[in-house]
């Protein structure tokens, strides 16, 4: 008999066979079920992927397996049924995309294009997909002001179920901005809004303008300005109420179709402002020469803003790294007035734990980093960090900037974030023009304002034309050794003619090298260096005999004959004078000036500037000052002294009025003689209606009186003008009128008197008591001492001008009558004057860009 212990062993073992069975019965069973799930019609898909669809459903519906299926993108068709115990799925494969390609884009790039569609190479062709990326494509041109463009598509077959997809676009005509409406507004015109914005209308020459074009991020940044503007004007409860942006298409117009909507308010004066220091030790009296604001003048946000700036500074300076300056204003609404307030207070004592620098691709972190004057550890200040983002913005690199905070690792530490995105700052440019002084001439220049990414300018240009030629390299590092120094060189080679207002050609080749230094937000200092070779010459050939009377052209100039006596002087072989003279000859204090002339030259530039705008400036005041010593080696000894100022003020709607004063004085720093090259010689830059070398200290002592000034080593000038919109033309032509009056002089000349011209052992007409003698008529050869007809009388005109701001560059043609001149001297017992200023009417300049 078994024991009872054989027995308990024996059911153990037969029931472990059973779960095993059991647990095998499970296993089979769900791989019986599996095999039930029929797959048909696949080539590339594998099957268990299709029946994953299946299996994956929650409820086992068939028709949510095949909603599933289809939403996959991998197939055109699919069919799920049952067919007794089995499922049977059905598919019809979509084909694979093989590439991509776009036919007909002109105007958009195909990179472009291709970042916005879904359907890319190697992935699934799915027609729902493309027609997606077709709507996608149509807002590309919408955003780019082509509306009416037309997309389709198209495959191609290709072996092994692959095909090529095809976009057919007709990019269609330019549909921009067709209009920018201003709602609300009453005290400034829509047209002087308008001019405010960077976008504009479309008009005839739309061909040309990229401005017209609708950019949602442009219109934002636009509405900004025109907020900031109202600020600085007075108009402190301003608000925009809205900014509506419509896309329409009619028989009249297709386009663009923007409304902004405005609450002005009412215009405010400073009734008063003060300084509220609530820190101990702090007398807020100390900060009263950082206010920008003065009581009765028109409330301006601005000053407001660097109001802020320069009391936070200071007080930070002072050791108060919490402190936090908040403006105040109580509005008046009775009187118009607001007085303005500033407190200062202690502020939460917050760190900066870590600034973030994202989306620089190209513009390297140290570039963005050094317009901050806070960093990662410092105390956390909204005030220092708003101007930062101006400053960031103000660099022109990105088409974005973005600052916001996030919580740091503790309550008292903060993380600022800095987004931006970079856009292209380089050029190449043609440029082609036309002025008075150098005729028709062209220039070729590249140019890089964030060379390598390092915020570095670099620009290279080469120019040539009818009377001037030349090649200018510029490179300037904004921050030299990590200060807010500009620091960098030029060098040049520039070739004139300027035989059509004077008797000779100059070529000047150098280099110079300057350090600037931002004092305040207005105002710079700018450290200079410069040494550069002047070389004057005068042409003497058969087109230009301007030195035979010392050189005669054989064929050309008359001669003695061989052994003439005449003063008890041989002149045989010398130049028959006067006669040499009535071709045109250059004055002797230009002949002998002919020469190499090396100028080392040290200077300063003393600049003041807070015009509201540097390339159409309304309002402010711009002042230069130039000292500039020549010396430190060289052949040039001179102190030299430059200086301008120009105020403008609007004085009616886009009416501005402006005043220029200008002058300079040179003078030796030895006993000799300046050099001709290192005088002033002006004419319509100082006083318009004059010739170029027009006016100032001229050699009267031979015929050709015309050309030959010699300079002159002082001058003042001055200008009235007022500037205006011309009536019945659009605005956004950027055509303006002007009249203007110029007066000025230059005189005092400083030059070498007496030269060896006629190549004797003596200088011809030198009186034992040292004057000149300048009878030359009755010596019969050239005068050797130069006769000045040297008077401060002051030259003046008025005139008119057009100005047209092209999208092909600055154009600008003046007329002016000259109303005083210097009428020269009369040549004894003759009707003849020589030494007479010399009058140009019209002026035209310009330049363009393609």
């Amino acid at each position: 008999m078994m024991s009872m212990t054989g027995k308990r062993r024996r059911k153990s073992v037969e029931r472990a066979i059973v779960l095993v069975a059991t647990a095998a019965g499970v296993v089979l069973g769900g791989s019986a079920q599996a095999q039930q799930i029929v797959v048909q019609g696949n080539k590339r898909v594998d099957s268990d992927t299709i029946r994953s669809y299946v299996t994956g459903t929650a409820s086992g519906s068939v028709e949510e397996a095949r909603r599933n299926l289809l939403a996959s993108g991998m197939f055109s068709d699919v069919k799920v049924s049952r067919s007794g115990a089995s499922t049977v799925v059905t598919v019809r494969e979509n084909n694979i995309i093989n590439r991509v390609v776009f036919e007909g884009n002109k105007k958009v790039e195909k990179a472009t294009l291709e970042a916005e569609v879904e359907a890319k190479g190697r992935g699934a062709f799915n027609p729902a997909v493309i027609n997606s990326d077709i709507q996608r494509i149509k807002e590309v041109y919408r955003r780019a002001g082509r509306g009416t463009a037309k997309v389709s598509y198209r495959t191609v077959d290709l072996p092994n179920g692959r095909i090529d997809v095809i976009y057919t676009i007709d990019e269609g005509d330019k549909t921009g901005i067709v209009a920018i409406n201003f709602v609300g507004n009453q005290a400034y015109s829509e047209s002087k809004l308008r001019d405010l914005m960077s976008s504009s209308e479309m008009n005839f020459l739309s061909f040309v303008k990229t401005s017209d074009v609708y950019d949602p991020d442009r219109i934002a940044s636009d509405v900004e300005l025109v907020r900031r503007f109202y600020l600085k004007n007075g108009y402190a409860d301003f608000r925009v109420v809205s900014a509506d942006s419509r896309y329409v298409e009619s028989p009249d117009q297709t386009g663009w179709v923007v409304t902004i909507t405005v609450d002005e308010g009412e215009q405010y004066r400073v009734g008063a402002v003060a300084i509220d220091s609530r820190l101990s030790g702090l007398d807020a009296q100390q900060f009263n020469g950082d206010i920008r604001a003065t009581v009765g003048d028109v409330y301006n946000a601005e000053d407001v803003e660097k109001t802020l700036t320069g009391v936070t500074t200071q007080v930070a300076r002072q050791g108060y790294p919490f402190a936090q300056v908040r403006p105040t204003g109580q509005r008046d609404r009775a009187t118009h007035q607001v007085a303005l307030g500033f407190v200062i207070e202690d502020g939460p004592r917050v760190y900066v734990e870590r600034i973030n620098i994202r989306g620089n691709t190209r513009t390297r972190d140290y570039v963005i980093r050094r317009e901050l004057d806070i960093t990662e550890g410092d105390a956390y200040n909204r005030v220092l960090t708003d101007r930062a983002e101006r400053r960031i913005n103000g660099l022109g690199f990105f088409k974005k900037v973005r600052f916001s905070n996030e919580p740091g690792s503790s309550p008292d530490r903060v993380i600022i974030n800095i987004d931006v995105e970079d856009q292209p700052t380089g050029s190449f440019s043609v440029a082609g023009g036309y002025s008075s002084q150098d005729g028709i001439i062209g220039e070729v220049s590249v140019s890089e304002s964030n060379f390598l990414g390092r915020g570095q300018f670099v620009r290279l240009a080469a120019t040539g034309g009818q009377y001037s030629r030349g090649i200018d390299f510029s490179f300037t590092e904004p921050y030299f050794l990590g200060y807010r120094l500009a620091a960098g060189f030029d060098a040049f080679y520039k070739y004139s003619d300027l035989t059509r207002y004077s008797r000779y050609e100059t070529t000047v080749y150098g280099g110079q090298v300057r350090v600037g230094l931002p004092v305040t937000e207005e105002f710079g200092v700018t450290l200079r260096y410069s040494l550069y070779n002047t070389e004057l010459k005068v042409p003497n050939s058969i087109k230009k005999p301007y030195n035979d009377c010392s050189i005669p052209i054989p064929g050309l100039t008359q001669v003695y004959a061989p052994g003439t006596i005449i003063g008890g002087q041989n002149v045989g072989g010398l130049a028959i004078y006067p006669n040499c003279a009535y071709n045109g000859e250059a004055s002797i204090a230009i002949k002998g000036s002919q020469a190499s002339t090396l100028t080392s030259l040290a200077g300063l530039t003393l600049a003041y500037s807070d015009l509201d705008s540097l390339s159409s400036p309304k309002n402010g005041l711009y002042a230069e000052l130039k000292p500039d010593v020549a010396g430190i080696g060289g052949d040039s000894k001179f102190f030299r002294v430059t200086g301008e100022a120009r105020y403008y003020k609007e004085l009616w709607e886009d009416v501005v009025g402006f005043v220029k004063f200008q002058g300079g004085h040179v003078t030796a720093l030895d006993d000799k003689p300046l050099r001709i090259t290192d005088q002033f010689f002006l004419g319509p830059s100082l006083v318009r209606g004059f010739a170029p070398n027009g006016i100032g200290p001229r050699d009267v002592g031979i015929a050709d009186s015309r050309s030959n000034a010699i300079g002159g080593s002082t001058y003042v000038g001055g200008t009235l003008e007022v500037q205006f919109p011309i009536w019945g033309i659009p605005r956004d032509l950027g055509l303006k009128g002007a009249v203007f009056a110029d007066a000025g002089t230059l005189f005092g000349y400083h030059g070498r008197r007496a030269f060896n011209v006629n190549g004797d052992a003596f200088i011809n007409g030198i009186a034992p008591n040292g004057t000149c003698s300048f009878n030359a008529f009755t010596i019969g050869v050239e005068p050797e001492c130069v006769n000045v007809h040297d008077k401060a009388a002051i030259r003046s005109s008025i005139g008119a001008s057009i100005l047209w701001n092209s999208p092909l560059g600055p154009i600008r043609f003046d007329y002016a009558y000259a109303v005083t001149k210097d009428e020269g001297v009369k040549v004894p017992g003759t009707n003849f004057r020589v030494g007479k200023d010399q009058t140009q009417a019209f002026r035209f300049s310009g330049g363009s860009r393609f």
